[in-house]
Formats: structure tokens, sequence, C-alpha cells
């Protein structure tokens, strides 16, 4: 594994440019708390899966895919991640399956906003095995530090807060989708 790489993977996540990244992982955490920690933890690595998957087949111009489409799909997962929090039934996450299944194909879609980055990053190695691998184990670094700071707000609002899990869920997912809602009209304009 490269070091380099592994801390541009973890340094490019948690950075407030990569707000749609974070945006996504407040999606993917909401409907959980603190000791949760263990699905939450298959969800992240089922994201970065999808998203080593198409970073991988971009970087080396299997797919290309123009920026613009992948610019306006990557605030649709959030907003589709946020609705579906959103009508979740009761204080218990459900559904776990279907989360599972959204963080691989939505990662796909992540992936591909990471390939300009990273090919750039890139520029004339040789090889791209170890780049890569130390790029993504370093955006799953970064996207472990985001999900357990969620996880531990999340906790402390609804333990100590006294707000019920549910309350506290509609709200983050909400103002999550709000947020992303907004990216989605940018993305439909920079289409067209």
């Amino acid at each position: 594994m490269d070091a380099l790489y592994f801390q541009l993977g973890w340094q490019h996540i948690i950075n407030w440019d990569a707000y749609d990244h974070i945006l996504f992982v407040i999606a993917l955490s909401a409907i959980y708390l603190l000791r949760d920690w263990r699905k939450v933890l298959i969800l992240v690595t089922a994201f970065t899966i999808g998203h080593s998957i198409t970073l991988a087949l971009s970087v080396l111009h299997i797919i290309r895919i123009p920026a613009a489409l992948v610019e306006f799909l990557i605030p649709v997962t959030i907003c589709i991640t946020a609705v579906s929090n959103i009508l979740q039934r009761g204080e218990e996450p459900q559904n776990l399956q279907l989360n599972y299944c959204y963080a691989l194909f939505f990662g796909l879609i992540h992936g591909l906003g990471f390939s300009n980055y990273l090919k750039s990053l890139l520029g004339n190695e040789v090889s791209i095995v170890k780049p890569l691998l130390g790029f993504n184990l370093g955006l799953e670094f970064g996207q472990i530090i985001i999900v357990m700071s969620i996880l531990l707000i999340s906790s402390l609002i609804v333990k100590i807060g006294h707000l019920k899990r549910r309350d506290w869920t509609m709200f983050l997912s909400s103002a999550t989708f709000g947020v992303a809602f907004l990216m989605v009209i940018q993305g439909v304009r920079a289409l067209f």
C-alpha cells in the first residue's frame, strides 16, 4: 500500500470540498446509533467496494461517463437514501439488506466522482494497483472517522438529549435531503 495515497484518500474525504460525500455518509448513518457500529461498518465497506470498482474501471479508461451526469447522480443518491430513511417505520433500522444494496450500488456512482481527481494524482504512474489500493483504504478510513462521529453525536442527542430516535432520524435525513436536493437542481442546470 502506498502511504501517500492513503493519506490523500482520507484527507480527500475529511475535507469540506467533499461535502457531497460527507452528506451521503450522513444519510447512510442517520438511522443508526453508536451501538449499531458493526452494521454501519458493513454499509460503509459495501459503499467502498462499489466506488473502488468504478474508480478502477474509470482510471483504467474502461468506462467513461460525462462528469456533469455523475455530478447530477451523486446528489440523487443522497436524496434517495435520505427519503428511504424518512420512510422507515419504527425506531430501529429495517431493511438492512436493502441498505447494503443502496450502499454498494450508490458507491458505483460515487466512485466515478473520484476518478478525475485520482487520475490527476496518478499522472504517469506505471502501476496503479498500490496507489489505487492506498487511496481506497484512505477513503475507507476517512469514512469511518465521519461515521463514528455521526454515530457518537446521534447517540448523545438520543440518549442524553432524550430525543426520540425516530425524531432525530427524521431531522438528520430531512436536513441532508434538503441540501442534496439543492445540489440536484444545480446538477440539472449543468446537464442542460
